[in-house]
């Protein structure tokens, strides 16, 4: 039964975590909690026990829950801060912003440099988290300054100069501190030509990627000078099944729940892809998509 905290936060008390992640699979959270807003948040972090663990999710896509769930706190950013603006000649978006929609309002604002965000199935935090990229594209390329709030729910306006980012990667500057918030800087540029680049790279997300079961997105990242779907399919395994988690037949990359997997089939066919292109390619491919919680 839902619970509601001081400042119109809902709390959950073991909740399943399926519902909330796009492979649709996981166990369930001792605690899920659904801050209001900003306010909230910042509330409910500072009243959490110091060695409580804490994990933040939004879209839940990139992210695979074992099927034992997750000790500690869940928190749901998605569909709570939602905040969207232009703000003076910068574009602020917090962290439960979908990608998509980030990408469609900086076009409508005559901005230029995120319409590649538009094919990230995934929030604004999350793409921080991971420098979250694709046709050519990072997040971290167009960020000019971040907003985090730490465990005692204070907030920090951060430059882009203390992280440390690479290719689906990124070192916070300091210890329990998560993404709420940007700033990006974009080049002005014709909104008709922005929104037209939106349209073509979503036309092409859906051509080659499997977006009618349920997946998280590139499991591996892309080795130097080299595609993990092709190393992937040069292996064999299009369609190679556990359970019911399937390398997809649209594209190796991407592993789909095709009804009923578990999140221990789904890990155990990471690890099966993993260890067979290694045995035939010699790549030893590395997991792009993030595990936490535990085995059941």
């Amino acid at each position: 039964m839902a619970q509601r905290e001081p400042g119109s936060g809902t709390l959950l008390l073991n909740e399943p975590l399926a519902r909330y992640t796009s492979w649709r699979a996981g166990g369930a959270a001792d605690r899920l909690y659904i801050p209001a807003d900003l306010d909230d948040l910042a509330n409910f972090l500072a009243g959490l026990g110091k060695r409580e663990p804490v994990q933040f999710i939004g879209l839940g896509s990139n992210l695979l829950i074992r099927d034992g769930g997750v000790r500690g706190t869940v928190i749901l950013m998605h569909g709570v801060l939602t905040a969207l603006e232009m703000d003076n000649d910068m574009v602020f978006a917090e962290a439960g912003v979908t990608c998509a929609k980030l990408a469609k309002f900086t076009a409508r604002q005559h901005r230029h440099g995120a319409e590649f965000m538009a094919g990230i199935p995934g929030t604004v935090g999350g793409a921080l988290a991971m420098n979250a990229g694709c046709h050519g594209g990072e997040t971290w390329d167009v960020v000019n300054q971040v907003l985090t709030i730490d465990r005692q729910g204070q907030l920090h306006a951060r430059s882009k100069a203390e992280f440390r980012t690479a290719y689906r990667h990124v070192e916070m500057p300091a210890a329990d501190e998560w993404f709420v918030g940007a700033w990006f800087v974009l080049e002005e540029g014709d909104a008709s030509e922005a929104e037209l680049k939106i349209k073509q790279l979503l036309a092409r997300r859906l051509a080659t990627q499997p977006l009618n079961l349920p997946n998280a997105g590139s499991v591996f990242r892309n080795p130097a000078g080299d595609h993990a779907a092709r190393l992937i399919e040069a292996s064999g395994l299009k369609g190679y099944r556990i359970g019911g988690a399937q390398v997809s037949e649209k594209h190796a990359n991407f592993i789909v729940n095709t009804g009923e997997a578990s999140a221990a089939d789904i890990e155990n066919l990471i690890a099966h892809v993993r260890e067979t292109v290694k045995q035939k390619q010699g790549v030893e491919l590395q997991q792009e998509v993030r595990v936490i919680g535990e085995w059941a």
